[in-house]
């Protein structure tokens, strides 16, 4: 029954984000909103509400350490799974915009988040930054859309026709992005609660179940995006859906959780010393990733999975405290981690920019 609970809510998130961002779109679209700002805004924030949805559910439920590692673990996830597997379906080509704007915001934010958690807390005042900070670059992000080019809004009306399934009159798209946000809400309450019964039955923490198993359902929308973009060579939608949903998760994400919890959101130790870390190390790694001719080639999505997987495996032998931890780290620590950072950076020096 709990593995059962727990695939009915995976489901009914994605089938509400789904709902959610095709609807909105389309209404946006209808309204004469700006491409790139339904691009940006209302697709990116959309395909991250089940992390909103879940860690909200989760801090009511007094389980704020599974809020945390959701986010957390999600953005993660984004960049080195589901970047590394897209990738390796097909080489995926770095927006120049991406490269000039979207991946210093997305640092910025990860540095504001951990200097935030300095003091093992995201009390209402911090959560309050994290969200005038979202709503200072979503007014960015419209006033830089007015000089958006013809070329790329005839692009997006290319991608967009004008008659779409979802042209519903606007009562019923209202009606759709509330049963879209309903199915979120439910879902997420399905998710947390057999999340926490696995974190009992495996033994393991919630921060862990939150940073890995639920980190990676409730991702799914953006799974689906870029995995889908890529197979049909739409590559810059497969980067930029993971860079501006991680920018939302910790904005956003943090931001509503936090608001929303009684007595704020306790940051685990565990998170602050590695976690956190690791997940500003990621957002790193994507400046010489990208600048080395501006894609990402299928031994670097090779990379990132790999890292993927290494720290997955880090989080279960960690929480099991398995005897092959130390072994395990400092061969990481020492040989892996060094190997590629010097393999990126030659390879980027080498590569020749496009013109």
């Amino acid at each position: 029954m709990t593995l059962l609970m727990f695939f009915l809510g995976l489901g009914a998130l994605v089938l509400g984000a789904e709902l959610l961002v095709r609807v909105a779109s389309r209404l946006a679209a209808t309204m004469w909103v700006s491409p790139l700002v339904i691009g940006l805004t209302v697709v990116a924030y959309g395909t991250s509400t089940p992390e909103v949805a879940v860690s909200v559910n989760a801090v009511l439920s007094g389980n704020t350490d599974l809020a945390v590692g959701n986010v957390v673990g999600s953005n993660i996830f984004n960049i080195l799974f589901i970047l590394g597997v897209s990738a390796l379906i097909t080489p995926l080509v770095v927006n120049a915009q991406i490269i000039r704007q979207e991946i210093p915001v997305l640092i910025l934010a990860s540095l504001l988040l951990v200097g935030l958690s300095a003091n093992g807390r995201i009390g209402f005042l911090e959560a309050g930054i994290l969200l005038v900070a979202l709503a200072a670059y979503t007014v960015f992000l419209i006033l830089q859309s007015r000089k958006e080019t013809q070329t790329t809004r005839d692009e997006y009306a290319a991608s967009n026709p004008q008659e779409s399934k979802w042209d519903k009159p606007v009562w019923v798209q209202i009606v759709l992005i509330l049963s879209g946000l309903g199915l979120l809400v439910q879902g997420s309450e399905w998710l947390v609660d057999s999340a926490v019964i696995f974190a009992k039955q495996l033994g393991v923490s919630d921060i862990v179940v939150g940073l890995t198993i639920v980190a990676a359902g409730t991702s799914m929308p953006e799974v689906a995006t870029s995995i889908m973009a890529a197979i049909k060579k739409e590559r810059d939608i497969a980067v930029g859906n993971g860079i501006g949903s991680n920018t939302f998760n910790i904005l956003g994400g943090l931001g509503i959780t936090g608001v929303m919890a009684p007595a704020g959101i306790t940051v685990p130790a565990s998170v602050m010393n590695f976690d956190l870390w690791v997940m500003l190390a990621v957002s790193f790694a994507c400046i010489p990733v990208f600048l080395s001719g501006r894609e990402i080639a299928r031994w670097e999505g090779g990379v990132f999975f790999a890292f993927y997987l290494d720290y997955v495996s880090f989080l279960i032998l960690a929480s099991q405290k398995h005897d092959a931890l130390g072994a395990f780290s400092i061969m990481m620590m020492l040989f892996v981690i060094p190997l590629t950072v010097i393999t990126l950076v030659v390879m980027m020096l080498r590569r020749p920019s496009p013109k």
